[in-house]
């Protein structure tokens, strides 16, 4: 059986007992969460969040600037008011550099890849803190309260990075 089909199955059992289709669009708690797609990370149970609570962007790593787009319609047209940024420890991004997955993708693929920015970090703290201060220098997102976390994968816990 493939994912795919494995997916189809669990969704039969799934929606035989589902009963929150009138949720509204905007997320209930106005709160945006950029985390990263590592699949350790259980970003709903791991921050205690229901379905219609949140808005939560996924991306490698976590990164906001890949993220924008996404939270500017958040805030702009679902009314979200608040971010919080979620990166991990043991994190792939923390593994490579821009130049090295371009040169992977040369040649495995025989592709140019140079022009992506792949946005690997080097220090994990450092990086949500990019992440934070690129938000609240955008012009394009409000002025809203920002808060960041590293994710431990070893033990389930959020630490907050200031």
């Amino acid at each position: 059986m493939t994912a795919a089909q494995e997916f189809e199955a669990a969704n039969a059992k799934y929606a035989a007992s589902f009963n929150k289709g009138d949720l509204q669009l905007p997320p209930q708690r106005k709160v945006a969460v950029v985390a990263c797609m590592d699949a350790r990370l259980d970003t709903a149970r791991a921050l205690g969040l229901e379905e219609g609570d949140a808005h939560v962007i996924r991306n490698a790593g976590g990164r906001a600037s890949d993220a924008l787009r996404s939270i500017i319609i958040s805030q702009q047209l679902l009314g979200t008011r608040e971010i919080v940024i979620v990166h991990h420890t043991d994190c792939g991004m923390l593994t490579f550099t821009d130049d090295a997955i371009r040169v992977k993708i040369r040649e495995n693929l025989h592709q140019n890849a140079d022009h992506i920015a792949f946005l690997p970090f080097a220090d994990l703290p450092q990086g949500v803190l990019e992440d934070i201060r690129l938000l609240k220098e955008s012009p394009l997102v409000l002025h809203v309260p920002i808060t960041g976390y590293i994710y431990e994968v070893e033990s389930g816990k959020i630490v907050k990075v200031e």
